[in-house]
């Protein structure tokens, strides 16, 4: 599996009350990632709404997404819970599924120490084989997945192939590929940080933003590795007031709306989350506005 490129963190579509999953509407944007040049998708993350979907939910949305994929790009589910035995069961049920990977976030609430990271994190790897992509987002777990850590998980479980990098913070990302060199696959997190990141050896980005806008996401992790430099950094700046939009309010409601605003689904969101609100509606219109007008 390469993991190379944009993936991006695809939401869930509900129907219009919030009760069942919008999958008509999943698939339509499934194909629109694929046609946009996305290089993976990562269902059933923080931006699919991952804490309020059923376990069989869940599931569903996996086997649609890897069914209209139809092995076109590499799909890795997001499976973390804050507990070692469901995240388990989460995972084998994803790979059983089809799902090419899966991806741990952190374990939230419980805050637990390096040394119950790190064996949260080897459990599951020996417990499905499979590539694991770990998630280390300090805003929503409150415990923070140091680089020492880290590379502990590497020696111990092959099979931990990447991270999700959303630390906010560049100097970690350099930190561990200085550590690790290509050991570790290492992702961004955070869209406006994804051109920084590459810089200092990130392979691309798991985004919130290619929902909304694939072509022109991907366009900067492809002409990064095409050696187009200057164009990636104009594309990268050319995003920056739409990626700031997406988080104006709790993700994912922007990107909803957003999507909303194109057609593509209901900008229902589940609680505890709740839609965006008009203001950040009219930031969203600003920042596509922004961006049709910015030529790359």
């Amino acid at each position: 599996m390469l993991l190379r490129g944009t993936f991006t963190a695809i939401v869930t579509p509900f129907s219009a009350d919030g009760q069942n999953v919008d999958f008509e509407a999943l698939e339509a944007l499934v194909e629109a990632q694929i046609e946009g040049g996305v290089n993976g998708l990562v269902p059933c993350g923080t931006t699919g709404e991952a804490p309020t979907l059923t376990d069989e939910e869940q599931v569903s949305v996996i086997e649609r997404v890897v069914k209209t994929v139809k092995r076109r790009v590499p799909v890795v589910a997001g499976t973390g819970t804050f507990s070692t035995k469901k995240s388990v069961a989460a995972s084998k049920a994803a790979l059983a599924a089809g799902a090419d990977g899966v991806m741990i976030v952190m374990p939230y609430y419980n805050k637990p120490s390096q040394e119950g990271l790190r064996e949260h994190v080897v459990t599951i790897a020996h417990a499905v084989g499979a590539p694991v992509i770990v998630y280390n987002i300090p805003g929503r777990s409150v415990v923070d997945l140091s680089a020492e850590t880290t590379a502990k998980i590497c020696e111990k479980a092959p099979n931990v192939v990447g991270l999700k990098d959303a630390t906010g913070n560049v100097l970690r990302c350099q930190e561990l590929k200085n550590m690790l060199g290509d050991r570790l696959t290492i992702l961004s997190g955070d869209d406006g940080l994804t051109l920084p990141m590459m810089s200092v050896g990130a392979s691309g980005v798991i985004s919130v933003t290619s929902n909304v806008r694939p072509r022109e996401v991907s366009e900067v992790t492809r002409r990064f590795f095409a050696g187009d430099l200057e164009g990636a950094r104009r594309q990268h700046f050319a995003l920056l007031a739409l990626h700031s939009a997406m988080f104006v309010e709790p993700n994912p409601a922007p990107a909803k709306a957003a999507l909303a605003l194109a057609g593509k689904m209901n900008p229902c969101v589940r609680l505890p989350l709740a839609p965006a609100t008009e203001s950040a509606i009219v930031r969203v219109k600003a920042a596509l506005a922004q961006l049709d007008s910015v030529k790359t």
